[in-house]
């Protein structure tokens, strides 16, 4: 099941914004994407955000996307 643009835009405007200070759980990178799971949060860098979207999303609480804020 695919979410829409607006409900993730929605479900992001109570979420706390990631800062450079958010690094990737995988390589370090700065962190663009958070996923809330019921045992806890991952950060990744977009590269890894987007390899594990398939498996993550469907199980994901919150997914917050700030990709569109890479230059």
């Amino acid at each position: 099941m695919e979410q829409t643009e607006s409900t993730e835009q929605e479900q992001t405007v109570g979420a706390t914004a990631l800062t450079p200070a958010d690094r990737c759980d995988v390589c370090g990178a700065q962190a663009f994407i958070r996923v809330v799971l019921a045992s806890g949060d991952l950060v990744f860098c977009a590269h890894h955000g987007m390899a594990n979207q398939e498996k993550l999303k469907p199980i994901a609480i919150l997914w917050q996307d700030e990709t569109d804020k890479i230059n």
